[in-house]
């Protein structure tokens, strides 16, 4: 899979954790809406590593933990 969209899976399956909409993250994070909906749907072929810092200090987590997924191991991802 390439990895913008295992990043997609990977901000849903959070929002999905937190019982929370991509919506509702772009209001507490203050990351436009329409940026995260672009990343969730897969129309940003790199998003911005303050992006998901801000998508990680917003879900209270640590980007070792966001990262933390076997969504990203190498051997799921393609070049």
């Amino acid at each position: 899979m390439l990895f913008k969209k295992a990043l997609s899976l990977r901000i849903a399956q959070l929002c999905f954790e937190k019982s929370i909409s991509i919506n509702r993250l772009a209001e507490m994070s203050t990351i436009p809406t329409s940026t995260l909906r672009d990343i969730v749907n897969c129309k940003v072929a790199n998003p911005s590593s303050t992006v998901i810092y801000q998508v990680c200090k917003t879900l209270k987590i640590s980007l070792e933990e966001f990262y933390n997924s076997p969504l990203f191991n190498f051997d799921n991802l393609e070049d």
